[in-house]
């Protein structure tokens, strides 16, 4: 009986399990991996503004924050004017089921205004930042479970381009970066916060020697996991951090992110994690890999590889064999994941400004330009341009992938692309 019990409760956690893989969720900006990467299949291939398009949400501005997706649920943040607002929009029929106020204050800052983080979602809450620091939570009816002003609490950002970075999720908590220093000569720091409540469980310093600009970042923590240990990954101020979820801190620091010591490497692109390797890339050049499990200074110890083909804006996209970056004018490069041997590269995508970050799925690579150009290649050792897909429309958000289907944001419309794989 005892053994029966055991079994029937493993089939329904493989039940629950691979139905939950099947939905295609898309919580967070980086998707499922939390590295740009999704096991999706039999992905749209070629669209265009009126073609293989199920529906388009008009949208009243632009914004480098990028859709996320849970179930029949899509949760964009959305710039109207001075004001900031989280939309919910309904996923079958491209309609809003709601919309909540995030508070006033937008501008734009060159390329980017305050709605560039994306939300995240843990299927039951959404969370979401406005680079004017506001924060909250919501559940999926649109009632608001708490609210904070991390500005007010903590002081004034200090970037020069205004705050772009979104939280990540982990577990019960939270985790917001705030890298700064071109206008403020207040410390950088990292936080954790409760999911539940809003509160501050801790807030950690992250000293820099990085001058000018330079400690400036606009990028995404990353979750770390390895040989049963899980750590935070930052990458901002002339250096990479490792930090401990429990109580912020710093295990490791690796330099070498700005080697001539330069005053406007301020960092954009975030770090990915893939196989226990930290993938931190820097204002273009130099690209480094270090291997996990260090402490201390690992600038040298575990540094695995280091390139001078790197992007600027779009973070990069590995599958743990293939690395691969496309640069801001899409150039792209391909290097083996685990050694930084050249595959292939430079080779160019459809010309044009790249801040989209690319999506691997379904055996393809999708990266998307500002002029609303998605040009898919496939993934490999052989650069093959699949397809390119024009929408005409500034874009600066990366795709979303789930169901089968692609969500691409410009500045002007949601786009669903294509049939939905499954049915709920």
């Amino acid at each position: 009986m005892r053994r029966q019990k055991s079994l029937l409760a493993l089939i329904v956690v493989l039940v629950v399990g691979s139905g939950s893989a099947r939905a295609g969720n898309w919580p967070q900006w980086r998707g499922p991996q939390l590295n740009g990467t999704s096991d999706e299949r039999n992905l749209p291939l070629k669209w265009g503004a009126d073609e293989n398009v199920s529906w388009k949400l008009p949208l009243p501005d632009r914004s480098g924050s990028t859709p996320i997706v849970w179930g029949e649920r899509i949760f964009l943040n959305v710039a109207e004017g001075d004001q900031l607002f989280l939309w919910c929009v309904e996923r079958t029929r491209g309609t809003i089921a709601w919309k909540r106020p995030l508070g006033g204050g937008n501008h734009r800052q060159r390329k980017q205004n305050m709605s560039s983080p994306s939300p995240v979602t843990d299927g039951k809450s959404v969370y979401v930042l406005t680079g004017t620091g506001v924060l909250k939570g919501f559940d999926f009816e649109g009632r608001e479970l708490w609210a904070r002003d991390i500005q007010k609490d903590y002081g004034q950002f200090g970037l020069q381009w205004g705050y772009a970075s979104s939280p990540l999720l982990h577990e019960d908590a939270l985790y917001v970066q705030v890298l700064h220093g071109m206008k403020t000569d207040e410390p950088s720091y990292v936080l954790r916060i409760n999911r539940a409540t809003g509160k501050t469980v801790w807030k950690v310093e992250r000293p820099t020697d990085a001058i000018q600009e330079s400690p400036d970042a606009y990028s995404t923590p990353a979750l770390l996991r390895y040989a049963g240990k899980t750590e935070i990954v930052i990458t901002g101020g002339d250096v990479v951090t490792g930090h401990d979820p429990r109580d912020g801190k710093e295990l490791w620091r690796a330099g070498g992110l700005n080697p001539e010591n330069l005053g406007f490497y301020r960092i954009v692109a975030s770090p990915v994690v893939h196989d226990g390797i930290i993938y931190a890339p820097t204002r273009v050049k130099p690209l480094l890999a270090f291997r996990a499990g260090g402490r201390g200074d690992i600038s040298k110890s575990h540094l695995l590889w280091s390139t001078q083909f790197g992007s600027d804006v779009p973070t990069p996209v590995t599958d743990g064999k293939y690395f691969y970056i496309v640069g801001d004018k899409g150039i792209v490069w391909c290097l083996d994941a685990k050694t930084g041997k050249e595959i292939y590269g430079p080779v160019r995508l459809k010309p044009g400004d790249y801040s989209a970050s690319p999506v691997l799925a379904d055996g393809k690579i999708y990266a998307t330009s500002e002029e609303g150009t998605t040009s898919v290649f496939r993934a490999g050792e052989k650069f093959e341009v699949l397809a390119e897909n024009h929408l005409n429309e500034y874009s600066l958000s990366s795709p979303a992938v789930s169901d089968g289907q692609i969500f691409l944001r410009t500045s002007a419309h949601l786009y669903c692309i294509g049939k939905r794989a499954t049915a709920r």
